[in-house]
């Protein structure tokens, strides 16, 4: 498993990236943020990036494992975490799974159930193929992999755990004990609603709903005219909760 660290301090921000992503096109705009507050561990996860693959699905089960055995491996007691798109979901899943190694949680764009994500979201995966991933995702993918090859593994990977995905229980959300953060933008693919659901469920989470589309907070590779004013901010805001 992939991994990078940046900074110093006692208490780190893990960095989970979203699905088709690495470490840099989910947060290469925003990590150098990050660090220059303290330690940031930043992860890949299955299949992704510089991450190897299993002879098995990828799961958020999985990869809520996955980082929790590297924090073991880090010998990280308890840390903050920072998930975007199903890096959010990831996030969450440690929280419930894991809540021993989780001090707070930042989840942006995440979802627990399926009409959490736009209308049409799910119809579209269905027929979903390599040549809809986008460019900047593939770019970075195919800069990073030590396998080209397994470009299309992990797309389809990606998207079969979408398709297959099934609703969480809201006793889940319910369950998580972590200070939570639930972001998403106002044209997500995820929906405000879903967001509010989220907050109302999670004991004591915060609610904060941006301006934007599908990552363009943190400067997420996929979209255009990055604000760098805009992502200072955000990070801030993030550092800020973190801090509370």
């Amino acid at each position: 498993m992939y991994y990078e660290i940046y900074g110093t301090g006692i208490l780190p921000l893990v960095l989970i990236h979203g699905g088709g992503s690495t470490i840099e096109t989910s947060f290469g705009a925003s990590l150098p943020l990050f660090a220059a507050y303290g330690k940031v561990i930043a992860v890949e996860l299955q299949a992704h990036g510089r991450t190897g693959d299993r002879n098995t699905p990828e799961s958020f089960d999985q990869d809520a494992d996955d980082v929790a055995a590297l924090m073991q491996y880090l010998k990280v007691d308890k840390a903050n975490f920072l998930g975007f798109s199903n890096g959010g979901t990831t996030a969450l899943k440690i929280a419930i799974k894991h809540p021993e190694i989780v001090n707070k949680t930042v989840a942006l764009s995440a979802v627990y159930r399926r009409d959490g994500l736009i209308p049409g979201f799910f119809d579209g995966m269905q027929h979903a193929t390599l040549k809809d991933m986008p460019a900047p995702l593939q770019e970075g993918y195919l800069k990073v992999a030590p396998d080209k090859s397994q470009l299309q593994v992990m797309f389809d990977k990606d998207v079969q755990r979408m398709v297959a995905f099934k609703d969480w229980p809201d006793s889940e959300l319910r369950s998580i004990k972590a200070h939570t953060l639930i972001m998403a933008a106002d044209k997500d693919v995820t929906t405000p609603e879903h967001a509010i659901k989220m907050t109302q469920l999670i004991p004591g989470a915060r609610l904060c709903i941006l301006p934007g589309v599908h990552g363009s907070c943190i400067g997420e590779a996929c979209t255009p005219n990055k604000d760098d004013k805009l992502i200072g901010a955000i990070v801030t805001l993030i550092e800020a909760f973190l801090k509370e």
